[in-house]
């Protein structure tokens, strides 16, 4: 698809996926390359801008990773970020130094509103700072256009040569402004006209994929997850009935899951497609019998539905094409810097190892998650699907602490069902990011009725998360929490205690095994 794109240029910073992202938010296509990217390869990409992100290093060490001289002449306009405002500083004749005074956090900075970056931006705004150098002098024929008390040059600019700068992050959101002074980079200095739309999106990719494709017969392994169902529409609107979807349900579903998945992608549903439902469930309880060490679990889980899923696949007999639901995240991490050897098969866990294929297509490798949502809702997706909690591959077999029985099965779906449905009643299921009920294999006393109980605990888990890399406890309404306890300790057999996690990540994972 020919669009008009901004190049993220990435020198190890953290926040590389989240600046492509805000560029999208503005309807602008957005790829992260690595800092290294040949020139070369960047014009032929014909770039409306770039954007330098900021990364961990001294511009002025001797292995600080660096950009080639000759990107500054191109004249495509550049904003340099953190680290990249003071590596264009350094490489364009300015000075770059230790700060007398690091700052980090929210900060007050005074911009010049006569700056294209800043208009209709506050003359005084809260941005987030996170810096140990500085730009002590900005280069000859650059102007300064914001600073802070402790920091001389908060950002730069010259708009004859289209180089912008900012020490701060305007792509976090504890950057009160910071989309403003995106958007102006990119709609006032890059020119661009924001042709990035979903509706474009699937309407394209469903008439790219049926030209593909042709005749030919598609293979999809479905787990009724967001990604994996936004590609299964797309392709079943492009092919119909030459794509079949294969659903192994595990047992370790959430509560009604399956039949959910079935109702929309089976043969009762509105999707024109060939749909095979394979219940493992026994087969699963049994391999799990006597393990209990988190790995084991998750290697024996992963396993057995490659078994399974391959079976199915050689009474389909041979496929020409594999989907993965694969999306630019994956591609993002798999393909920057030293990580350059791409997880070629991730989303399918080897399946393309034991099926007979001749390629695979990964029709949402252009977008983030979000962007999978939407993707999802303009196919028609019910909401629920689309957006439905993230759930590990491994299930509910790593939210149950020690040895999974169908028993302890039935426990975690029925609270965490619970959990949910009053996160929902609430209203918080749109602002609380992840959220889910947990079994501990810890067996207390208590007491119900004029009974004394030795039942299990039930833990509740919620966090607020932007990368999964780092995550925050949410301050669920005391309230909800009450009332959530007192329905699963009364409707869920088997639990007699809850208990709500206030481990943030680090220290602790978002999921407990």
């Amino acid at each position: 698809m020919k669009k008009e794109m901004i190049i993220v240029l990435d020198f190890g910073g953290q926040y590389n996926q989240l600046i492509a992202r805000r560029v999208r938010e503005c309807n602008v296509y957005c790829e992260v390359h690595p800092y290294s990217m040949d020139l070369e390869a960047i014009k032929a990409m014909n770039p409306k801008g770039i954007i330098f992100t900021g990364g961990p290093n001294s511009v002025y060490g001797d292995d600080s990773p660096r950009c080639r001289q000759e990107l500054f002449d191109l004249g495509i306009p550049i904003l340099g970020i953190c680290y990249g405002s003071q590596l264009m500083a350094y490489m364009l004749g300015g000075k770059v130094e230790t700060a007398p005074v690091s700052e980090y956090g929210k900060t007050e900075v005074e911009v010049d509103n006569t700056s294209v970056l800043f208009g209709d931006v506050s003359a005084k705004t809260i941005c987030w700072m996170s810096h140990t150098d500085y730009i002590a002098a900005a280069p000859a024929d650059f102007r300064v256009v914001a600073h802070t008390p402790v920091c001389p040059v908060a950002a730069m600019e010259c708009p004859d040569r289209g180089l912008y700068a900012v020490q701060f992050h305007p792509e976090v959101m504890h950057t009160q402004e910071g989309m403003k002074m995106l958007s102006n980079f990119v709609y006032k200095v890059c020119g661009c006209r924001g042709d990035w739309k979903m509706g474009s999106f699937v309407e394209e990719t469903i008439k790219a994929l049926r030209e593909k494709i042709g005749d030919g017969k598609v293979l999809c392994a479905l787990s009724g997850g967001v990604d994996s169902s936004v590609a299964a529409v797309l392709l079943s609107k492009a092919i119909g009935k030459q794509l079949t979807c294969v659903f192994v349900d595990h047992g370790l579903l959430r509560k009604n899951e399956g039949d959910e998945v079935e109702a929309v992608f089976g043969p009762n549903g509105p999707y024109e497609l060939n749909f095979i439902r394979v219940n493992a469930q026994e087969r699963y309880y049994k391999k799990l019998e006597g393990i209990t060490e988190p790995e084991n679990k998750r290697k024996i889980i992963g396993e057995e539905f490659i078994r399974v899923f391959e079976e199915e696949a050689k009474k389909i007999g041979a496929v020409d094409y594999l989907v993965q639901g694969t999306i630019y995240p994956d591609v993002i991490e798999s393909g920057l810097g030293k990580s350059a050897v791409i997880k070629s098969h991730h989303n399918v866990g080897g399946l393309p190892s034991v099926v007979d294929f001749k390629e695979i297509i990964e029709p949402l490798r252009l977008l983030f998650k979000d962007e999978v949502r939407k993707a999802g809702l303009e196919l028609g997706i019910p909401e629920y699907l689309v957006f439905r909690q993230p759930f590990p591959g491994p299930g509910l077999g790593i939210r149950i602490i020690g040895e999974v029985t169908a028993e302890k099965v039935r426990i975690v779906q029925e609270a965490d069902a619970i959990y949910r449905e009053e996160i929902a009643k609430a209203g918080l299921d749109r602002c609380v990011g992840q959220y889910f009920a947990a079994l501990t294999n810890m067996r207390s006393v208590g007491v119900m009725g004029d009974g004394r109980t030795y039942d299990y605990a039930v833990a509740l888990r919620a966090v607020n998360t932007s990368d999964f890399m780092t995550a925050d406890v949410s301050e669920i309404p005391f309230s909800v929490l009450t009332h959530v306890a007192n329905r699963i300790v009364n409707e869920v057999k088997g639990v007699n205690r809850v208990m709500y996690d206030l481990t943030s990540k680090p220290p602790g994972t978002i999921e407990f095994e």
